[in-house]
Protein backbone atom coordinates (compact mmCIF):
# COMPACT_ATOMS: atom_id res chain seq x y z
CA UNK A 1 0.00 0.00 0.00
CA UNK A 2 1.59 3.71 -0.70
CA UNK A 3 0.56 6.74 1.08
CA UNK A 4 0.16 9.70 -0.10
CA UNK A 5 2.20 12.61 0.93
CA UNK A 6 -0.52 14.43 3.08
CA UNK A 7 -1.39 11.39 4.90
CA UNK A 8 2.14 10.82 6.23
CA UNK A 9 2.76 13.94 7.32
CA UNK A 10 -0.49 13.75 8.93
CA UNK A 11 0.64 10.19 10.62
CA UNK A 12 4.01 11.65 11.51
CA UNK A 13 2.20 15.18 13.09
CA UNK A 14 -0.27 12.59 15.11
CA UNK A 15 2.64 10.26 16.83
CA UNK A 16 4.57 13.76 17.33
CA UNK A 17 1.51 14.89 18.94
CA UNK A 18 0.60 12.27 21.03
CA UNK A 19 4.05 11.61 22.30
CA UNK A 20 4.04 16.07 23.43
CA UNK A 21 0.87 15.72 25.13
CA UNK A 22 1.41 12.27 27.22
CA UNK A 23 4.74 13.19 28.09
CA UNK A 24 3.15 16.67 29.21
CA UNK A 25 0.01 14.59 30.94
CA UNK A 26 2.52 12.49 32.60
CA UNK A 27 4.63 14.81 34.21
CA UNK A 28 2.20 16.73 35.46
CA UNK A 29 0.40 13.32 37.09
CA UNK A 30 3.62 12.70 38.58
CA UNK A 31 3.98 16.38 40.35
CA UNK A 32 0.24 16.24 41.67
CA UNK A 33 1.30 14.90 45.20
CA UNK A 34 -2.02 16.05 46.99
CA UNK A 35 -4.56 15.04 43.64
CA UNK A 36 -6.55 11.91 43.23
CA UNK A 37 -3.09 10.73 41.89
CA UNK A 38 -1.56 9.44 45.19
CA UNK A 39 -2.90 9.45 48.69
CA UNK A 40 -0.39 9.56 51.57
CA UNK A 41 2.64 9.41 49.07
CA UNK A 42 1.37 6.17 47.52
CA UNK A 43 0.14 5.79 43.68
CA UNK A 44 -3.52 5.58 43.71
CA UNK A 45 -5.72 3.17 40.82
CA UNK A 46 -6.55 6.73 39.04
CA UNK A 47 -2.62 7.05 38.84
CA UNK A 48 -1.95 3.43 37.36
CA UNK A 49 -4.69 3.56 34.79
CA UNK A 50 -3.63 6.82 33.73
CA UNK A 51 -0.03 5.65 33.21
CA UNK A 52 -1.07 2.55 31.57
CA UNK A 53 -3.35 5.09 29.48
CA UNK A 54 -0.11 6.82 28.76
CA UNK A 55 1.82 4.11 27.68
CA UNK A 56 -0.14 2.51 25.46
CA UNK A 57 -0.45 5.93 23.72
CA UNK A 58 3.53 6.19 23.97
CA UNK A 59 2.98 2.84 21.59
CA UNK A 60 0.22 3.45 19.60
CA UNK A 61 2.07 7.40 18.63
CA UNK A 62 5.13 5.37 17.64
CA UNK A 63 3.68 2.77 15.47
CA UNK A 64 1.43 5.60 13.85
CA UNK A 65 4.41 7.81 13.53
CA UNK A 66 6.84 5.17 12.12
CA UNK A 67 4.23 4.48 9.58
CA UNK A 68 3.90 8.41 8.48
CA UNK A 69 7.81 7.99 8.17
CA UNK A 70 8.27 5.40 6.30
CA UNK A 71 5.34 6.21 3.80
CA UNK A 72 7.80 10.22 3.74
CA UNK A 73 10.56 7.93 3.12
CA UNK A 74 8.91 5.68 0.06
CA UNK A 75 7.82 8.90 -1.82
CA UNK A 76 11.13 10.34 -1.49
CA UNK A 77 12.69 7.17 -3.11
CA UNK A 78 10.41 7.18 -5.89
CA UNK A 79 10.30 10.75 -6.54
Amino acid sequence: MKLSRPVSWFLLAFGVWSWVIWITFVKNLVKDGSGPAFDDGRPTAYFWVHLLLAVVSFVLGTVVGTIGLRGLRALRRTS
